[in-house]
């Protein structure tokens, strides 16, 4: 049999069961809290037991995450007092999941790349709708910057004779800029496509967050007119940065309607 939900004595909706852990969903639900208003900057959260009870969670759960928003500066622990909200929740999600190619490039043409590992590699997995295989690939593992912070693990698929046309700047910045920025090169597809799922060890380590973390995974394919790969990238973004905008209908087309 699958897991079933967690219990609340209370109204407040339980807390599913899944892989990631508890305590990072208690946490998460104690952000959404702050988010919406309902606890503001200066207001004594509810008690360890208040909270056990309306959640459904060990006591000791609901510890580690009003910890684990202490280090974030979220909250504050007043021994005798309780536990106060100390700063409001920002949301910055500023890495638009694009929907096209313009928007793809644009927040991550000045950022920084730190490469992992670079290296001569056979061809990546294709997909069906994919095109052909370049004769040789480069493969790079590399962190992306924004500012002092990382958003993004990158395991990237580059041809060979379009990273010999630029490896220095393979090597300091995004292989997408690169190639969006290359003088005579035709391109005549990129496709990208979006997972949600939590960090893995190697994501966690790399992104600085916790393992099981929520994070956007993007497979992204782009090829030459000739419907070659030339590039094949999977990209794991933190889910605190990334926001998906799709206009689905826009102020003109409403007003035909």
């Amino acid at each position: 049999m699958g897991k079933t939900a967690r219990t609340s004595v209370s109204g407040e909706r339980p807390v599913p069961a899944s892989r990631v852990p508890r305590y990072l969903e208690v946490a998460s639900v104690l952000r959404q809290r702050i988010k919406d208003g309902s606890w503001s900057v200066g207001d004594k959260i509810s008690t360890l037991e208040e909270l056990e009870k309306e959640i459904g969670v060990a006591r000791v759960t609901v510890r580690q995450a009003i910890e684990l928003l202490q280090n974030e500066g979220i909250l504050k622990a007043f021994q005798g007092r309780g536990t106060f909200v100390t700063r409001a929740i920002v949301d910055d999600r500023w890495l638009q999941l694009a929907t096209d190619w313009e928007s793809l490039i644009a927040p991550i043409k000045n950022n920084v790349l730190q490469v992992i590992e670079q290296r001569p590699s056979g061809p990546p997995v294709r997909m069906d709708d994919d095109g052909e295989h370049a004769e040789s690939y480069v493969y790079i593992r590399s962190v992306q910057s924004r500012g002092q912070e990382s958003y993004g693990f990158a395991r990237v698929h580059i041809a060979k004779h379009i990273h010999d046309r630029a490896p220095q700047l393979f090597s300091s910045r995004a292989a997408l800029a690169v190639i969006a920025g290359m003088k005579g090169l035709k391109l005549s597809r990129a496709h990208q496509t979006f997972v949600v799922r939590g960090a893995d060890v190697e994501a966690a380590r790399y992104l600085n967050v916790p393992l099981n973390a929520p994070t956007a995974e993007a497979r992204c394919v782009v090829e030459d007119e000739d419907g070659v790969l030339i590039y094949v990238g999977e990209i794991t973004y933190r889910g605190d940065c990334v926001r998906l905008n799709v206009e689905l209908l826009s102020a003109d087309r409403a007003q035909d309607r």
